[in-house]
């Protein structure tokens, strides 16, 4: 018998507050995550706005010694996983540790550590180099770390796919408990590189708004005036589960994992193809692997990343593989809210799709003012919806070409 999967805590440290339920209600107002940056003088830059997590104390979960040897994505993916943890209500005993994986996504690891320390080795000389330096930057101390936070002894890997990489690891940690390699799994995305040189690099890709008079207004997916994304950090972690170790314990259940996709474009280094061809293969082979038809889909957390390109090959994508059922699902982009955080996105989103199932209800895509002509689909605008979710799919696209797609359904025994 198929081995069967679920969503049983949820994690999350957000540009919308630290905890769940402080992100899910901010979402649900449709409040916005995005102001001007305050991690460094952006003055000189052409984008000068950011989606930062604020209010985060690392002393309230760290030692101090700690707080200066973990980077920011790591302290992100560690506090979102004990979060997850704990709602779960799971206990990782002796006797189960081995069968608990961690897999997590991060698209850069610490640009902002590699900044700080290239600048020490130029103005100070090697000696001055911190020995931290290397366990800080490494993007799989954000899973190593959770792993030895929570005891978690059994698969660990970290993905590093771009913009795709926190959908990349819920999928295959879904996979990972379907083929047996373990039972239960925390997984996700994590990223913090609001620095200048991301924030620099980025801008000059043209990938960026500029609208910095406006913040708030600024991540505007699907609308005919959007001029780029937000760059954004923080972490989101679920805990995956076998269902019948989930039954066993009692556990609260979000929503059931049934699909998974992966493609690439093989197209371009950051654009899509115009007729979103990688992306339109990644959703019908998640389609496939969860054996549905693309009826079955109510609802959509899209990509959407407010950038001209993105938005309008993704509606392409999801109009080729849904076809006249296209104009009667819904599709919203948090990204209008949260800003994009890279390859921390597919792990907030994935909690997103699970939290959506669980209380029925659609956060919408803000700032959507003026629909571009070519984006015709119904994207929820400016206002959450109360509906019936009966599946829904998340889709993550990165630099590189490379795609994921997920689907959950509400849970039935």
């Amino acid at each position: 018998m198929k081995r069967r999967v679920v969503v049983t805590g949820v994690g999350l440290v957000t540009p919308l507050g630290i905890g769940t339920e402080k992100t899910w209600q901010g979402l649900l107002n449709g409040r916005s995550g995005i102001g001007p940056i305050t991690r460094f003088d952006a003055s000189a830059h052409a984008a000068q706005i950011a989606a930062e997590v604020k209010d985060f104390e690392p002393e309230r979960w760290f030692e101090p010694k700690q707080v200066k040897t973990l980077d920011l994505f790591v302290q992100y993916g560690v506090v979102a996983a004990e979060m997850a943890i704990q709602d779960s209500g799971l206990e990782i005993t002796e006797e189960i540790a081995e069968r608990v994986g961690v897999i997590t996504g991060c698209g850069m690891g610490s640009l902002p550590t590699i900044e700080e320390y290239h600048s020490v080795l130029l103005e100070k000389g090697p000696r001055r180099i911190t020995p931290f330096f290397i366990p800080r930057v490494i993007p799989n101390m954000a899973s190593g770390h959770i792993s030895m936070r929570l005891n978690a002894k059994g698969p660990n890997l970290a993905l590093s796919t771009a913009c795709a990489a926190g959908t990349h690891a819920v999928g295959e940690a879904y996979k990972h408990i379907l083929l047996g390699s373990c039972d239960i799994a925390v997984t996700g995305g994590t990223e913090s590189v609001i620095c200048p040189m991301a924030v620099g690099g980025f801008a000059a890709m043209k990938a960026l708004s500029t609208r910095n008079d406006a913040p708030e207004q600024a991540s505007r997916p699907f609308d005919r005036d959007r001029d780029g994304f937000i760059i954004a950090e923080g972490a989101g972690m679920i805990v995956l589960e076998e269902l019948e170790s989930a039954k066993a314990r009692g556990a609260k259940i979000y929503a059931e994992i049934v699909g998974y996709g992966l493609s690439s474009d093989a197209y371009h280094i950051a654009a899509p193809p115009e007729d979103g061809e990688g992306a339109v293969r990644c959703m019908r082979m998640a389609l496939r692997t969860a054996s549905m038809n693309p009826e079955e889909i109510d609802y959509i957390n899209a990509h959407g990343t407010s950038t001209p390109l993105n938005d309008k090959c993704e509606t392409i994508a999801i109009k080729t593989v849904f076809d006249d059922h296209a104009y009667k699902l819904a599709v919203s982009s948090t990204k209008s809210m949260t800003g994009h955080m890279l390859g921390g996105a597919g792990g907030i989103e994935a909690a997103f799709l699970s939290l959506s199932l669980h209380h029925q209800c659609i956060p919408p895509t803000m700032n959507l003012e003026i629909p571009d002509p070519n984006c015709d689909l119904d994207y929820v605008p400016n206002t959450a919806r109360q509906t019936t979710i009966r599946a829904a799919m998340s889709n993550s696209f990165g630099f590189g070409g490379t795609n994921a797609v997920i689907i959950m359904k509400q849970f039935a025994q």
